[in-house]
């Protein structure tokens, strides 16, 4: 069954998606880009407030590809106590390298999401080298969220490779990307791990205003 990610970005936040059961609790930071990082002393007091209720997740920032640099993030975000670390794969960099070095921290037990842009043309084909490297799951997601959602921005038979793929190489399996409830049917139907909202989970569907507990009951009944 398709699993509810909501994306928060405070403690009041998290225990707010809490209290409406979302299944995956994500940390972000809406207002620095599409996987913009929040600070670690906000994700641990995060870590601590939910006390393993649910799993959290979290992403180290809308970082280059420069394997050192991203190494080191992951590593300093893996000491906060999260469940998992989302790593942006960005368009036209070297992936392989990054790849590689970050194979040093799964082999340490650190549970590593892969996260590929639909609007960014990225090739599916790396799913393999992220499995080889010992990552757990890989996501969609988009990176101009003004282009609309993901199913707007990639063709349903692409998203559809995308998950069977992921699913074939045994990785979770996630699809964001300014997903609102009229995307839900759809997307359900290529049956991914789970779905990952913030826009639509905000008042006026503002990804960096305040959430809205009425938006988040309307979502989580959607997927259920």
């Amino acid at each position: 069954m398709t699993k509810m990610l909501a994306s928060v970005n405070s403690v009041e936040e998290a225990l707010l998606v809490l209290r409406e059961n979302v299944d995956i609790i994500d940390l972000k930071q809406p207002a620095l880009g599409a996987l913009g990082a929040l600070e670690l002393d906000v994700v641990r007091a995060i870590v601590t407030a939910i006390a393993k209720r649910r799993p959290v997740s979290a992403t180290i920032g809308d970082l280059p590809m420069q394997a050192e640099l991203i190494f080191n993030a992951v590593q300093a975000m893996a000491e906060t106590g999260v469940d998992y670390i989302k790593i942006g794969f960005f368009p036209d960099a070297n992936w392989q390298a990054t790849i590689d070095k970050l194979s040093l921290l799964t082999k340490k037990n650190h549970t590593l999401i892969a996260v590929l842009f639909a609007d960014g043309q990225p090739d599916l084909n790396v799913i393999y080298a992220l499995k080889h490297a010992g990552f757990s799951g890989v996501m969609l997601d988009t990176i101009d969220k003004k282009r609309g959602s993901l199913n707007q921005v990639m063709a349903s038979e692409t998203i559809h490779d995308f998950v069977s793929l992921a699913k074939n190489q045994q990785l979770l399996c996630g699809l964001a990307g300014s997903l609102t409830l009229q995307s839900i049917p759809d997307l359900l139907n290529h049956q991914p791990d789970y779905l990952g909202f913030r826009g639509a989970l905000c008042e006026q569907h503002n990804r960096s205003g305040q959430l809205s507990q009425h938006a988040i009951k309307h979502i989580k009944l959607a997927i259920t």
